[in-house]
């Protein structure tokens, strides 16, 4: 069940759409529900159709397809590296490497201490400062080296 603190903010959200277009609302829907709870279940997507009135894959789509969602839990810093052409022309496989060692993760795997979560992600839309990677889907770093990996890691908590 959704709570009340939630319909609050989808219901500010859905404001902003034309009373007929419920589902338009459905990405801030999942955001809103994420924020609350950490990663999206089934069951959360389903209640976010629900409430938008909309069929529950349709929410499973978006859910599934964009990258600032999560189907499981995450570490409490996402971290995010793109690897679409402009990236991996700029070396971000050698970042990739990098951050798989000094985590000592995969991809889609959390550090055991639950710091840290590990994502692959596609183009970020700032190939000029490749390679990049994202924070918790809001800070962006660009022109990354293993060096300053190291450097917005420490500063971390």
């Amino acid at each position: 069940m959704l709570t009340e603190i939630t319909r609050k903010k989808i219901d500010g959200e859905l404001k902003k759409f034309p009373i007929d277009q419920k589902q338009s609302a459905i990405i801030a829907a999942l955001q809103i529900i994420q924020t609350e709870n950490g990663f999206l279940t089934d069951d959360l997507i389903a209640l976010a159709a629900d409430y938008l009135d909309m069929p529950k894959i349709a929410a499973m789509e978006v859910a599934t397809f964009y990258n600032m969602f999560e189907l499981k839990s995450a570490g409490k810093y996402k971290i995010s590296v793109c690897t679409n052409i402009s990236c991996a022309l700029r070396e971000a496989d050698d970042i990739v490497c990098h951050l798989r060692k000094k985590l000592n993760i995969n991809f889609n795997e959390v550090t055991k201490d639950s710091k840290f979560s590990l994502k692959e992600s596609e183009c970020m839309g700032a190939c000029g400062g490749a390679p990049l990677m994202t924070i918790n889907n809001h800070k962006m770093y660009e022109h990354l080296t293993p060096q300053k990996v190291d450097q917005i890691l420490e500063e971390l908590d």
